[in-house]
């Protein structure tokens, strides 16, 4: 029976796969590398599947024995994913690290396992680093740099960051893209595809074709770096009035599409809280600053940075002012959100806030959602139904809701699959812009705060006063929608100004307390 299945298993995977990657290229050379690649991600699918056909076989369902088996399935199918993802490297790895932020999605096995692909990214030689920057450049290193440090400061999945000094004795950060990645991401995607349709075959509830869409419009653009150039250099100037935000000033003379040059910036991974205390540097105001950086993103001007992993968001003492500054990195995946959605995600995020259940419904229909709309919103804030219906800002994030959110996770797999597959494309990104802002809320301690829901909250109404304005046809019109932005963020001061003094109160209390009791 088990040889049965695992033949079944390997022919479903491979032969479909097979099929999609010899109509993509009939001509590929079988030397060629992308057959290597090709073949280890079919026979690391096929074991995986098989894995989970057998496995539990002689397991009665829902016992205590067959969740434990489950729970080591799931560990070692992530492990085998993981492994595969550093053989393969280039877009296998940053597919990876997009599942290894769907806590609401996949089990806690495979996101804590995938994670690693954040900071674990393989390397490129330093002999095919100065390929590139030959190639690209025309140049050898010593004529560019008068120093080039060969260890990186950090590898991601397209590229590496090396620390270099320029003749002029400013320091950059050199971001040199792994060679051959370019010429692979589509062939990559095509296998990914192919083998994830050969999934489906042998699991249906298993749906995640929209990563495939996904990943094949987003790669092209992250792919080319004067277009995470123009990219920072928008989102500086859209954000300049954040005095604490840093964003890399561009050497563009030094800059290609395989090569970025920028102005080096050091600091410490954003949820690294013991480099915050080591540097006096306040969790909750990196934590409040970080939310009004992005619900400005989202709400305000609709262009959204996409990938906010801890190792793309640094944080530092200013060398001049001395204050804390986030330092923004990595700006190669932005969202551009259209007004009419930017407007429904503006009144359903304050409907979340509210509780108010038929805005909830309405927006989220209006979104495409349809009938999945409770699920939705449990999917978007990551809190369970209970917490949606009496309003997320009333109701602390507790453990047992986190529990309780994985458990249903599982349980409703095949219905967030739909959910994915039915939203709006820009929907996409935003979960997973969400699921990495979450995470890193959750390592500061800093999750579902309630100066992060009146910050989204100034924002929606900023956005929505100024979608009024340009329907207006009078004056008059546009006095009442100043007036009222006016009075609704005023209301929003007061409520924050409240907050601060019940909370200073109670700091002080608690302090007073025992010199009370004695």
């Amino acid at each position: 029976m088990a040889g049965r299945l695992l033949k079944v298993s390997f022919l479903a995977t491979t032969a479909c796969a097979s099929s999609g990657f010899y109509l993509y290229n009939r001509q590929l050379d079988l030397n060629d590398l992308s057959v290597i690649r090709f073949g280890r991600a079919a026979a690391v699918t096929a074991v995986i599947s098989y894995d989970y056909l057998t496995a539990f076989k002689d397991v009665e369902y829902s016992t205590e024995e067959y969740w434990a088996l489950k729970s080591k399935v799931h560990l070692r199918s992530a492990e085998r994913l993981r492994d595969l993802c550093c053989a393969n490297r280039g877009t296998f790895i940053k597919v990876g690290q997009h599942l290894g932020a769907l806590d609401y999605l996949l089990p806690e096995e495979y996101t804590s396992t995938l994670k690693v692909l954040h900071s674990q990214a393989p390397q490129s030689s330093m002999e095919e680093v100065r390929q590139v920057i030959r190639e690209d450049l025309g140049k050898e290193l010593s004529e560019l740099f008068v120093s080039f440090e060969e260890k990186p400061q950090g590898a991601a999945s397209l590229a590496q960051v090396h620390k270099a000094v320029l003749h002029d004795g400013k320091t950059v950060a050199v971001k040199v893209q792994h060679p051959k990645v370019q010429k692979q991401s589509s062939k990559d995607i095509l296998v990914i595809e192919v083998l994830l349709k050969a999934v489906h075959w042998l699991f249906p509830d298993f749906g995640f074709m929209w990563l495939v869409e996904e990943a094949r419009k987003n790669m092209p653009l992250e792919l080319d770096f004067l277009n995470e150039g123009h990219n920072a250099e928008r989102v500086a100037k859209m954000l300049g009035h954040f005095p604490f935000l840093k964003v890399p000033m561009i050497h563009w003379h030094l800059s290609t599409k395989r090569i970025l040059t920028m102005e080096f910036a050091e600091g410490g991974q954003v949820n690294d809280r013991d480099y915050m205390k080591k540097h006096l540097i306040n969790i909750n105001e990196i934590s409040e600053n970080l939310g009004k950086i992005y619900s400005e993103m989202i709400f305000v001007h609709g262009f959204v940075h996409c990938d906010p992993h801890p190792g793309n968001i640094l944080v530092r003492k200013c060398p001049q002012s001395k204050k804390a500054e986030i330092v923004l990195l990595d700006h190669g995946l932005y969202q551009v959100l259209q007004p009419d959605f930017i407007l429904d995600y503006c009144r359903l995020w304050q409907s979340l806030i509210k509780g108010d259940m038929p805005g909830i419904e309405r927006y989220s229909r209006r979104l495409g959602v349809g009938d999945l709309f409770p699920l939705f919103a449990c999917v978007l804030t990551a809190r369970s139904w209970t917490a949606v219906n009496t309003g997320i800002s009333s109701m602390p994030v507790t453990q047992s809701e986190d529990v309780e959110i994985r458990t249903n996770a599982r349980l409703y797999l095949p219905q967030i699959s739909e959910l994915l597959n039915r939203v709006p494309r820009q929907m996409l990104l935003l979960l997973k812009t969400n699921d990495l802002l979450r995470g890193i809320e959750t390592t500061l301690q800093t999750r579902a705060s309630s100066s992060s829901f009146i910050n989204m909250s100034r924002c929606c109404v900023r956005s929505l006063a100024r979608y009024k304005r340009s329907k207006a046809q009078s004056r008059m019109r546009l006095l009442q929608i100043t007036l009222a932005e006016f009075v609704n963020l005023r209301r929003l001061d007061m409520y924050e100004l409240f907050l601060w003094v019940k909370g200073s109160m109670l700091v002080h209390w608690l302090t007073t307390l025992p010199t009370f009791l004695h």
